[in-house]
């Protein structure tokens, strides 16, 4: 049975109260910030987008009670120190150390955009470390042009960047459902990211092509997709199908670039049932 949707007073207190509950541990000399929340094996290791952080799943979490999960700021996001490197493999090393650190063992990993690029590399470099693979509104490679609006609108960003800019409009961009006490946290904890920082990660993710990297993975794999996706739409997702060997491709419905805030119980139902078939 999926649990009743969070009201809007206790989503406003979750979202106040969620930064204190962070967790740290030093990975190759790094602070990297995460949340738990205890519950049945084999845990789940949520990796968030680009300016993302743990919070990008605290609408998830209620579709998935009583599962283990771990959701890691990535470095340079959130509470994480930032480092000298951003580069997708970098990413990938942060979790991989994670997840030795925790000793979880052979996780399902659970990755949206950036995080889903960083999953596949993770995935491709350690096989040992993983029991599955989830990717949401994911890709191999981005094509953006120079003048994509992604690219157009983080070379616009200013010092200090304002959670009321309204290239925020855009960027989370998803329907009437989201509270809105969300999407302002979201764009808060984003907003803490300095500009330069924005676009030297985004030409990290420019240049990323993980095509080789996928055809390597082996383990069960999960493809879940925004319909209405305007950043990595079908030609994005039937690549990434075709290059992961056995995966499964999965259609959010009247989603676009963020199925897990826009239709959680969706996502969190598909990734329920894939659980029980990991050890087939």
């Amino acid at each position: 049975m999926r649990p009743a949707a969070l009201d809007l007073p206790e989503h406003e207190t979750e979202q106040d109260a969620r930064p204190s509950r962070k967790q740290f541990v030093d990975i190759g000399g790094l602070d990297l910030a995460y949340v738990e929340i205890a519950g049945s094996e084999p845990p789940l290791v949520l990796v968030h987008g680009f300016t993302d952080t743990s919070r990008s799943f605290s609408l998830l979490v209620p579709y998935l009670a009583g599962r283990r999960l771990i959701m890691p700021d990535l470095r340079g996001h959130g509470a994480s120190q930032a480092g000298e490197d951003c580069a997708v493999a970098d990413f990938a090393e942060d979790i991989a150390g994670l997840i030795r650190r925790l000793r979880l063992d052979r996780p399902v990993l659970v990755g949206h955009s950036l995080g889903a690029m960083v999953s596949i590399a993770l995935a491709a470099r350690h096989p040992e470390l993983i029991g599955g693979l989830v990717v949401v509104a994911g890709t191999l490679k981005t094509g953006f042009a120079p003048d994509h609006p992604l690219v157009a609108g983080v070379a616009a960003l200013r010092d200090p960047i304002a959670p009321a800019d309204p290239f925020y409009d855009w960027w989370h961009a998803c329907g009437p459902g989201v509270p809105r006490a969300f999407l302002a946290a979201m764009a808060q904890d984003a907003s803490a990211m300095p500009a330069a920082r924005w676009r030297a990660i985004l030409e990290e993710i420019r240049r990323t092509d993980l095509t080789a990297a996928a055809r390597a993975v082996r383990v069960r794999t999960l493809i879940i997709a925004g319909a209405c996706d305007p950043l990595f739409g079908e030609a994005h997702q039937q690549a990434l199908a075709q290059a992961l060997a056995g995966s499964r491709l999965v259609w959010a419905e009247h989603c676009g670039h963020n199925p897990h805030w826009e239709d959680p119980a969706f996502v969190a139902e598909a990734i329920v049932e894939m659980m029980p078939r990991l050890g087939e």
